[in-house]
């Protein structure tokens, strides 16, 4: 039969080191180096700290009722993000990482009569070529088949002659803006100038709440910057 083992210090039963004993005494021996490590801190100024000097919670500041109520639900704000639609007619907006917050603006515009062109700005190659002219696709050939490139329409004006008579415009909703260099943004706010019907929503990176500014802002130009 194998001889058992002490679990403490792992010292077969059988031999004749006493590993009962030899626990007991490693031990003691421990809490005495842990009582010295004690004694050495607080004589550094380093023992256990009081009350009055433990690290309070942090705590956000601005808290108000749309923090108990919900975000999603609650939007004063929405009459502004109206009307700076309709001054600035090109917005960067700015959302929370968790997403869904920006549907609620979205549905606003709808309600007003636009229809929405949703693009990804990963992808999306030179905007003023994209979305204002007649642009090559090179589809994948995966090896086997002959490089092909076919020709689209210009995406605005294809959308713009496609929208019935009764819609009050066209609104191009472009997600993950942020990686777009300064030219390309400046070309998007300088959009509505070119085709008096669109309007410009870039959704140029997160923060802790839905909140928007002229897109000419971002961009570095001036509000009186013509093409």
């Amino acid at each position: 039969m194998a001889a058992a083992a002490c679990f403490n210090c792992a010292t077969p039963a059988g031999t004749g080191l006493r590993p009962r004993k030899q626990c007991l005494d490693n031990r003691v021996v421990l809490g005495t180096i842990v009582e010295q490590l004690n004694a050495t801190r607080v004589s550094m100024g380093q023992g256990r700290p009081s009350r009055r000097s433990r690290v309070e919670p942090v705590r956000c500041s601005g808290i108000g009722i749309g923090d108990f109520i919900g975000g999603d639900l609650l939007k004063p704000d929405l009459g502004r993000w109206l009307s700076d639609v309709e001054e600035h007619k090109a917005l960067a907006i700015y959302t929370p990482h968790e997403g869904g917050y920006e549907g609620r603006y979205l549905a606003r515009l709808r309600y007003q009569g636009y229809y929405f062109l949703d693009l990804t700005a990963r992808g999306l190659g030179d905007p003023e070529t994209t979305l204002t002219k007649i642009h090559p696709v090179c589809p994948a050939h995966v090896g086997k088949q002959p490089i092909a490139r076919w020709y689209f329409p210009p995406e605005v004006d294809y959308r713009l002659a496609a929208l019935p008579p009764d819609a009050k415009g066209l609104v191009v909703w472009i997600i993950e803006a942020k990686v777009l260099s300064k030219s390309e943004l400046q070309f998007l706010a300088l959009l509505p100038t070119l085709r008096p019907k669109v309007r410009v929503i870039a959704e140029c990176g997160n923060w802790r709440k839905v909140m928007w500014k002229p897109l000419k802002e971002i961009a570095g130009l001036t509000a009186d910057t013509e093409s």
